[in-house]
This record gives C-alpha cells, structure tokens and sequence, in this order.
C-alpha cells in the first residue's frame, strides 16, 4: 500500500470526523461511511503537481472567522495544512447562461481524493470548493451521490428549488443527476464535497 503523507492522514481524519458530526441525513451517512472506508482499505498514488489559481487569494478571507465547533476549526487547520500540496482547477466546460459574469477568476474546486486529485483513484472523491464573493456557480450535475459540508456561508440550489443557506457547519445530500449550484455572498464560499463513484 502507498504511504500518505501526514498532512493529508490529518486531514482525512479531521473530514471524517466533522462529516460523522453534521452529515445527519441518513444518504449521506451511509454514502460517507462508505467514502471512508474505501480510503482504510488502500491509498491511491499520490500527485505531486501543484497549480494555484487567482481565487486562492481569497482562502485566507475564507478560513476566518473560525467556527464555532471543534470539529470544523480541526478541519480547518488540517485542510490549510494540507492546501499547499493541492493543485487547483477551474471548471472546464459549464453552462454560461447559469454562471455570474466573473465566474470564470472567481472560482476553483480541487480533488484531494479521486480522479486526479492530490491522491488519484478512481472509486471516489474528496474535493473542495472556492468562490470568491458574489460569485454563481453555474448548474451542474453528476452521476455520483454527493454529500456537502460547508465551511462558511453560502446558498445552494437542487433541482428546480429555492435558493437556501446551510451555514457553517451544514451538509446536504445530492442525489445522482440532481442539476445542483451554489453561490456566494459577500465573502468568499467554502465547501467540501465527498462523491461516491463506485
């Protein structure tokens, strides 16, 4: 088996914890037990490509204030520990008429865990999230369950539904194929998300 490096063990450790304290629908508990579970049984290889975009300037604004629960302050401190070796990538092909005018610089998600992430493995995904301020996703969708965490606020859209705010703290489930978006207010958004590919 591939040994991991510390920071990121750390940081699975800390993201299995905060998603066993907030993820409460019963789809995203089996669907992260599953996701955690497949990471114990062996390591992908790890990537050492990193890449950084305009939007990571807005990660220390994103970090701060730290929240309230210990859980989400240890993510927090692993994932910035972790952060330098990530490489982070815009979104290559979007639907422009769902997406905010300054979408493009205002955005990037990385994959810690998955297709070619920081560690690459094809079974599942383990990935973050950044808008800068007042930027809409575009609507997308996917086949693999998706369960969210988010890290500060934000509103999110499934389906045809209203817009609704999570906050620090909240997780929601996607089922497969749902269009789902996100956008940020006036500071910068922060999200993770965990997808099970298998």
């Amino acid at each position: 088996m591939n040994q991991r490096p510390a920071t990121l063990q750390n940081f699975i450790r800390a993201a299995r914890a905060a998603y066993a304290e907030f993820a409460t629908d019963p789809r995203s508990q089996r669907s992260i037990e599953r996701i955690f579970h497949a990471m114990e049984e062996r390591c992908g290889e790890i990537r050492t490509e990193r890449n950084k975009l305009p939007v990571c300037a807005h990660l220390p604004a994103a970090m701060r204030p730290e929240p309230k629960q210990k859980s989400l302050r240890d993510l927090a401190d692993a994932f910035a520990a972790l952060e330098p070796a990530l490489s982070w990538r815009r979104r290559a092909t979007y639907d422009i008429a769902t997406a905010s005018d300054n979408f493009h610089d205002g955005h990037g998600n990385s994959m810690i865990i998955g297709p070619g992430g920081y560690e690459d493995r094809p079974d599942i995904g383990l990935g973050v999230s950044l808008l800068a301020p007042n930027v809409r996703y575009p609507d997308h969708d996917h086949a693999p369950e998706e369960t969210y965490l988010v890290m500060t606020e934000g509103l999110f859209r499934q389906g045809d539904g209203n817009w609704f705010s999570p906050g620090v703290g909240g997780s929601f489930y996607n089922v497969p194929m749902i269009r789902h978006a996100m956008r940020s207010v006036d500071r910068p958004l922060l999200a993770f998300w965990a997808l099970w590919m298998a």
